[in-house]
């Protein structure tokens, strides 16, 4: 064999002997994308003009909120172009439960595979009694992952500050936990966790896969601050949670949310970005 040829086979061994090693260094991270109620007057007046600001601003992904069920299959297959043409992903969308019932289910399964999404998550069960109450959510979020198993779909819940008050010793979200297959997804939103004295990483700690989306909102204790803090200036331990939920967690993607700050809302969602950017490095 002459010297290059063994300098070279040499040379192949040795970059593939790192090559494992190459490729988790270069894991691709989780995106992160914007729910768009934080800029939801200005998507009520310019939802393709918004959809293009952030994602100028580098937002990965959307994720479009319970006004979305109004639209036409037309006029989803337009928004689909506009994310397309941007490079964009639509994650998922936040719906009332009443997507999930027999006459809505079919409608929102079109809609969501026409904008691409892949999760139609329950942001609110509306009126709830007690315990056996929340079964019977967790009883209907089971049977719309059922049902959108076909159209290659899945559901979840977001919780609120609401699911974690505790009914007879028990939080309605330990209920929809216990009782909700594996594939349901949990979407933690962490302002709300953090306002109920929560433990953010216990909590995903506890559900091992399920957290496949997180919505990344702070929270101060502070006086007058609340949900106006910006992204990482809450009580959040932000690092902590982001190893959890990619390492036990599930996480597939993050979704900045910001329900209001003293800056005007498209300039919160640059700066929240930025910060999410610093602190996920």
């Amino acid at each position: 064999m002459r010297p290059t040829s063994l300098l070279s086979r040499r040379t192949f061994l040795a970059g593939s002997a790192a090559a494992p090693f190459a490729l988790s260094a270069a894991k691709k991270k989780p995106p992160v994308g914007i729910e768009l109620y934080s800029v939801r007057d200005q998507l009520k007046q310019d939802l393709f003009g918004t959809v293009k600001a952030v994602a100028k601003m580098g937002y990965e992904g959307v994720e479009f909120y319970s006004p979305y069920f109004d639209w036409t299959p037309a006029y989803a297959k337009d928004v689909r172009k506009l994310l397309d043409d941007l490079n964009i992903k639509c994650y998922s969308t936040h719906n009332s439960s009443k997507s999930l019932d027999p006459e809505n289910i079919a409608k929102a399964a079109e809609l969501n595979n026409i904008i691409g999404s892949k999760f139609i998550i329950v942001a609110s069960a509306g009126k709830v009694e007690g315990l056996d109450g929340w079964k019977k959510v967790a009883e209907k979020l089971n049977n719309g992952a059922h049902k959108l198993k076909a159209s290659k779909l899945r559901t979840g819940y977001h919780n609120h500050a609401s699911e974690f008050k505790p009914i007879d010793g028990t939080m309605p979200l330990e209920v929809l936990a216990k009782n909700t297959e594996k594939s349901v997804a949990l979407q933690f939103d962490i302002g709300t966790a953090v306002e109920m004295k929560i433990d953010c990483v216990g909590w995903i700690n506890k559900n091992p896969g399920r957290i496949a989306s997180i919505h990344c909102k702070d929270y101060s204790p502070a006086a007058g601050r609340g949900y106006r803090v910006l992204f990482g200036e809450g009580a959040a331990p932000w690092k902590e949670i982001f190893a959890a939920a990619e390492k036990v967690g599930g996480l597939e993607y993050y979704l900045i949310e910001q329900e209001g700050s003293d800056y005007p809302p498209f300039e919160t969602a640059e700066k929240c970005l930025a910060a999410f950017r610093k602190l996920h490095a």
